[in-house]
């Protein structure tokens, strides 16, 4: 997908550079499942065979969380004015975002909020997670209460660090002007802050990544 100006990205380019980044998420975990399909109808092998079937059983767990994920932090969600339960919004976050190295501690009350502000806390989630790439822990924090909750998230981890574009993306810009398939999530994010009439930023606090809204 070509690159698009930031400053007049359109409703159909936006989409376009959505789906391009659901996409490639989920190209890895649907492609092993090809393959390991392809490996149970050539090899008789039965040792190879289970080795086979534990990839397509992980795989299609792996491509199920993302799609859930994906659904309420990229998707309608529901009708114009829905609320989401924060309590959803926590189940698919772990089911995406933790394994073995990433562990979350989720702070928030379950309450019903409106669908954008949720799926902000969702994208704030994933800027969380691609700063810590060798995992770590995640700390979700409210800031404020009741329907205007905002939010606070903290990832420490090894080679904890925001990604160079980041925090310029979050504030509706782009250093070369353009937003392709890889930056779109991040802008995407800052869409959504400013819907909810907030502002959102991602900051070094000595070995602490905080994506905070406000």
């Amino acid at each position: 997908m070509s690159a698009t100006s930031a400053a007049n990205i359109g409703s159909l380019d936006l989409a376009a550079l959505l789906c391009s980044r659901v996409c490639h998420d989920l190209i890895s975990p649907v492609g092993a499942i090809v393959n390991g399909l392809e490996v149970m109808e050539d090899d008789n092998d039965q040792e190879t065979k289970a080795f086979a079937m534990d990839l397509i059983k992980k795989s299609v767990r792996q491509a199920s969380a993302k799609l859930q994920f994906c659904r309420l932090a990229f998707g309608a969600a529901g009708s114009a004015g829905a609320q989401i339960d924060l309590g959803d919004a926590e189940k698919v976050a772990r089911s995406f975002l933790e394994d073995d190295k990433t562990k979350i501690a989720w702070n928030l009350p379950r309450v019903l909020l409106p669908k954008n502000r949720v799926k902000l806390l969702l994208n704030m989630l994933l800027i969380a997670g691609q700063s810590i790439p060798r995992g770590g822990q995640i700390t979700v924090d409210p800031a404020g209460s009741g329907d205007a909750m905002a939010f606070r998230i903290s990832a420490t981890g090894g080679y904890a660090k925001v990604p160079q574009a980041v925090p310029e993306l979050l504030a509706g810009g782009c250093h070369d002007g353009t937003v392709d398939a890889h930056a779109v999530q991040p802008y995407y994010t800052s869409l959504l802050a400013r819907d909810c009439g907030l502002t959102v930023g991602a900051t070094n606090e000595g070995e602490v990544i905080v994506i905070a809204a406000q």
